[in-house]
């Protein structure tokens, strides 16, 4: 599957269950072993545990390689390994305290996120 898809897959299965910050980088001069990574941020364990198990479905269901999700047992930090992209989804402490940004933050992507509804 073609790297910009399956941003765009992750980002809208981020979006529709209301995700924060999304944040994705580009990390092929970095390593090897994935070429994205995305950061997201929940505000409770539940909404993180939600989000890791819709983005692990919704890219299997679009013919990715949905490889393994860690950390639905507390939902303090969800991990997705999405193959070629790493999704993390942490409560804003954790991600404020390990602040991934600035190890993977070299690159970013720019995407266009989804329009947000008035209500």
């Amino acid at each position: 599957m073609d790297i910009r898809k399956l941003q765009r897959i992750i980002v809208n299965a981020l979006e529709d269950v209301k995700a924060k910050d999304i944040q994705v980088f580009n990390t092929t001069k970095q390593t090897a072993l994935f070429d994205r990574v995305i950061i997201a941020t929940a505000s409770s364990n539940r909404q993180s545990r939600a989000l890791g198990h819709h983005v692990f479905c919704e890219v299997k269901e679009n013919g990715g390689n949905a490889v393994a999700i860690e950390g639905l047992e507390t939902g303090e930090w969800v991990l997705v390994d999405c193959g070629e992209a790493i999704v993390h989804i942490l409560q804003p402490a954790l991600r404020g305290y390990y602040n991934l940004e600035e190890l993977w933050g070299g690159h970013p992507v720019k995407l266009k996120l989804l329009e947000k509804k008035e209500e």
